[in-house]
Formats: C-alpha cells, structure tokens, sequence
C-alpha cells in the first residue's frame, strides 16, 4: 500500500507578504494572507484550521488568561474572529465603520486608515475580551480598543491575530500596556 507524501495542514501552508498599495493617504504597504481571499480562493477548512491553531496559540501563552468574549475589528479581523469564536466556543461582537444611533456606543481610532473611526457597541462591564484582528503592526488599533473597552469596565485579557508584521514594534507597544500579543505567524 503506497501512502505518499504527508498532507500538509492548510496552517502548514499558511502564507503571508507585504503587497504595495495604490492608494494615496494610507499606509504603504498592505499584509497579505491566506484567509483575505484577495490573490486566491480559501480551501474550505482553512478558517476552521486557522481558528483552532489560533485558539490553541493563545492557550498555550504564557500570559493566558481565559475571555468570556471575542471582539473583532473591521474588517480584516472578520474572518479570524469569527474562526476563534468557533474554535473557543466563545461569543463575539464586531467592531464597525459604522456610526449608528444604539446605546453603548464606544468610539476608537485606527490611527493608519484613511478612515480611522471604528464603533463598537454593548455593554462591556465585568467582561473578559480578547481582542482579534487579521494583522497587527504597530499595535495602536488593538490598544485604542482595548482602552475603550476597559474604561467601559472590561478586562481585556490579550490580542490574537493572523500576522504580526515586526517592522512596526507592535508587540511591544502591546507590552507597555499589558497586552499579551499571540499571532499565527509572523514578517
């Protein structure tokens, strides 16, 4: 009986680049990943896989502290959310560019977008938020939401993402503020 090469894992062929962008105004660079549908299709497993290789990152970090609730940013952090979610059996909400009249509506910066107001509503008081995007560079997105959310009354317990892109100090930015950063992989 042949068996052949092992399969890989569609994390084993997780892939991430920088791509330039066209657009003026905005950062220079975009991160590219396996999961933004952007260059190729996503293999059906992968947002499951990748979901249960990020849960299994973030429990396994030496600052684990458990979450009652994933929140998510617009738009890239959709995807990944939504797949620790799963993965966790946690509950999530999105953080959107979407200014909208509900109550408990919480205002944060992207400081590198070109539209840098994101919104996240609910009430936040005594719970227990990891904070999931697609990429993190500098860090200050994550920790202007997570400011937000504690001045709210939660305890963010950490950020998870897809990439960590080392060029911009992110992880330690994250650090100084008492935020462990866990990322899939890293450029």
């Amino acid at each position: 009986m042949a068996s052949g090469p092992p399969k890989a894992s569609a994390v084993d062929l997780y892939h991430t680049r920088h791509v330039p962008r066209l657009a003026k105004g905005v950062r220079p660079v975009r991160v590219m990943h396996a999961l933004d549908g952007i260059e190729q299709e996503v293999p059906p497993g992968l947002v499951g896989e990748v979901g249960r290789a990020l849960w299994e990152l973030w429990r396994s970090h030496p600052n684990f502290r458990a979450h009652d609730l994933v929140l998510g940013l617009d738009a890239g952090g959709i995807l990944p959310t939504v797949a620790l979610a799963l993965a966790s059996d946690t509950p999530y909400r999105l953080s959107w560019r979407l200014d909208l009249d509900l109550p408990d509506k919480h205002v944060f910066l992207e400081p590198h977008s070109a539209l840098p107001e994101l919104f996240v509503y609910g009430c936040f008081d005594n719970r227990r938020a990891l904070i999931v995007d697609d990429e993190v560079t500098t860090g200050r997105t994550a920790a202007n939401l997570a400011e937000v959310l504690t001045e709210a009354g939660a305890d963010v317990v950490g950020v998870a993402c897809l990439v960590e892109d080392t060029a911009g100090g992110g992880r330690a930015y994250l650090a100084e503020r008492g935020l462990p950063l866990c990322a899939l992989t890293a450029l």
